[in-house]
């Protein structure tokens, strides 16, 4: 049985032949509505060179050889950097509502969002 990398992107499958294909116009407009962009035509131009230069990133990163590499989450050994708790002084409620632009009875004002 052969298996083959396969990860999932939008309405798309990234394997290998996926990275082969380029984006086109009509991909870039799309992505482009998604995200209610107004693109001109320069950086519609601009974008799909972009996008499929990443591609081509990606594709050259398919093909390093990682078989004896552990999977990292980050490029440097790092372990959890905890500090002892410890109570501290905080400030008074007037010092607090100083600030504030409203206050009222000891708590701050804010508008209303419901």
């Amino acid at each position: 049985m052969v298996h083959t990398k396969v990860r999932y992107i939008g309405n798309r499958f990234l394997n290998q032949e996926f990275l082969k294909v380029k984006f086109n116009r009509e991909e870039i407009l799309h992505v482009a509505h998604l995200a209610r962009l107004n693109l001109s035509e320069e950086e519609i131009e601009g974008y799909q060179g972009q996008l499929n230069d990443i591609l081509g990133y990606i594709s050259d990163l398919e093909n390093v050889e990682a078989s004896g590499v552990q999977p990292t989450t980050h490029v440097h050994r790092l372990s959890n950097a905890f500090r002892e708790d410890k109570t501290s002084p905080f400030i008074s409620r007037k010092e607090a509502l100083s600030n504030a632009p409203k206050e009222e009875e000891g708590s701050f004002v804010v508008p209303r969002i419901l």
